[in-house]
This record gives structure tokens, C-alpha cells and sequence, in this order.
């Protein structure tokens, strides 16, 4: 089987900072912006969105807290 061009994770990462740049692009206009102003709000509230739910969804290593076992050893 082949492997998946995109992963679960990282469609998921994106499908949602897509929709959180629409959501602001949509708002942005009805609230009476400009159309190349909604877009460009739009664009940056998706670009933040990426760093924002790639850092909330959690890759397959991180689970919790990123301690390797260095508190452990200092404790005794």
C-alpha cells in the first residue's frame, strides 16, 4: 500500500485553519471591510491557525508533559 500524501493529522491541521480563515474573511466582510481586506484577514488568520492546531493536536510522540526522566533523577 502506498503511503498517504497528506497525514491524518496534518489534514486535519489544515482543514481547520482553512476554516478559521474563512470564518474571519466572512466576518471581516459583513462587517463592512473590503473584499481585498477580508481576504487578507482571512490569510493571516489561517497562517496562525497552522501553528495554532499544530501545536494543540498533539504528532504521535507527544504525549503530556515532554519530560524524558531528568526530574526523576534530580528528585532521588
Amino acid at each position: 500500500m502506498e503511503r498517504p500524501l497528506l497525514t491524518t493529522r496534518a489534514a486535519l491541521v489544515l482543514l481547520l485553519a482553512m476554516l478559521s480563515g474563512g470564518a474571519a474573511t466572512a466576518l471581516s466582510w459583513t462587517a463592512g471591510e473590503g473584499l481585498s481586506r477580508s481576504v487578507l484577514a482571512g490569510l493571516a488568520a489561517a497562517g496562525l491557525a497552522v501553528s495554532f492546531f499544530n501545536r494543540l493536536i498533539a504528532g504521535d510522540g507527544v504525549r503530556g508533559c515532554a519530560s524524558d526522566g531528568a526530574e526523576e533523577e534530580e528528585r532521588g
